[in-house]
């Protein structure tokens, strides 16, 4: 089933609740769909169905910042041997390479690739247990976490919540434009077949007079 037609289908306190753990259950390291529910969710709050883009927001934000400082919390303390482990579960997300190339942004960019990698799906998943890993101090952990958790989750929210509130204003538009035509299209038809069919009873009774004149 689609993700936004399984979150339509279930109470809007499930849909906070599945958006904050998906987006916490990755940010540990683990691969999940956490863009893609929330962009679903965040859509869903622009089409009226009860979901509140503000507590959705916070719901999101809460799940980032929390998955990831536990997922700092299990790095620190499984090191390497983690890496490894994850290596084994997840090859396609953990491989050696995936590993090499995260490694490489956290040494030159410091503090600034825990917030810089809330917006690059492959870095998502690493953040936080490759920080803890490389023993970054939690104080710089937490200030990149809690940013990066507010500005992504927060700022995917507000612009696709308003996108989906400018689309369906648009589409409610354009709706009024094609019921317009629709109803002109219409008019026009009718006066037109009501003028031929005038035009061709004229023409009958033409037809039909010399016959009267000669009986």
């Amino acid at each position: 089933m689609h993700v936004q037609e399984w979150l339509d289908s279930v109470p809007a306190a499930a849909v906070y609740a599945v958006v904050a753990l998906v987006i916490g259950v990755e940010s540990l390291g683990i691969p999940l769909p956490g863009e893609i529910v929330l962009v679903s969710a965040a859509l869903m709050s622009s089409q009226h169905s009860g979901i509140n883009p503000i507590v959705l927001g916070a719901c999101a934000t809460a799940g980032a910042v929390i998955g990831d400082s536990i997922g700092y919390a299990i790095g620190r303390k499984g090191g390497r041997p983690l890496l490894a482990w994850l290596g084994k579960k997840f090859p396609k997300h953990f491989s050696e390479g995936h590993v090499a190339t995260a490694e490489r942004s956290f040494e030159k960019w410091g503090m600034w690739a825990v917030f810089v990698g809330r917006f690059i799906a492959l870095l998502r998943i690493f953040a936080g247990p490759l920080a803890g890993v490389l023993h970054m101090p939690y104080w710089k952990f937490l200030i990149a976490n809690v940013l990066g958790g507010i500005c992504w989750a927060g700022g995917t929210t507000a612009v696709i919540y308003y996108v989906g509130v400018v689309a369906e204003g648009w589409l409610k538009k354009f709706s009024y434009v094609g019921l317009a035509a629709a109803v002109l299209v219409g008019l026009a038809s009718m006066l037109l077949v009501k003028r031929k069919a005038k035009k061709a009873q004229l023409q009958g009774e033409r037809e039909a007079e010399p016959v009267s004149a000669g009986e």
